[in-house]
């Protein structure tokens, strides 16, 4: 087993390349149990599993990068836009942020390390609309209940050229 004494141990460099790594890591892990499930079971099956996985997972890592950033609660969307740099894919996708006006947050994953493979593979495109709406909705829920979450374009539904999938996330005040 490899033990890191200190930060000093690894350079910033390192760092970076290690957390990239871990994130590929991840990634790949998720997509091997995806598709474990899915060659015994099928693609509904798999996708339903998939769901009530991100249902619990994204709740955690919502709060461990609120806890980690020291992010408050009831942040509003400054909040949620800072968390969304933090999750783990977020180290690997290409990902935009628009503020269209003071209530709303426009995301766009530009490139998706997933649907990017796909197509490379001439596959059709992952339908992770069902899993996104839970993740994306439970992730910014959890940062502030006030945000509500409205998919723009994401697979299986047709989406532009330029991103794979997009949501709106809208602060409403009470």
């Amino acid at each position: 087993m490899v033990t890191l004494n200190s930060k000093d141990d690894l350079t910033r460099e390192q760092t970076i390349e290690l957390l990239e790594d871990f994130a590929k890591r991840w990634i790949a892990h998720d997509g091997l149990w995806f598709q474990a499930i899915e060659q015994v079971r099928g693609l509904d099956e798999a996708v339903k599993h998939d769901i009530e996985a991100w249902r619990k997972f994204t709740v955690l890592e919502a709060k461990r990068i609120m806890s980690f950033l020291n992010l408050p609660q009831n942040g509003g969307l400054d909040a949620l836009e800072r968390a969304l740099k933090f999750r783990l894919y977020a180290f690997l996708n290409i990902q935009e942020y628009s503020r269209p006006d003071d209530h709303s947050l426009i995301f766009k994953m530009l490139d998706c390390r997933v649907q990017s493979a796909r197509k490379r593979k001439n596959l059709i495109d992952h339908p992770c609309k069902p899993v996104g709406e839970v993740e994306y909705s439970l992730f910014a829920s959890t940062i502030d209940p006030r945000i509500k979450t409205c998919c723009i374009a994401c697979p299986p539904d047709p989406h532009p050229e330029e991103f794979y999938c997009g949501w709106k996330f809208t602060l409403e005040e009470e």
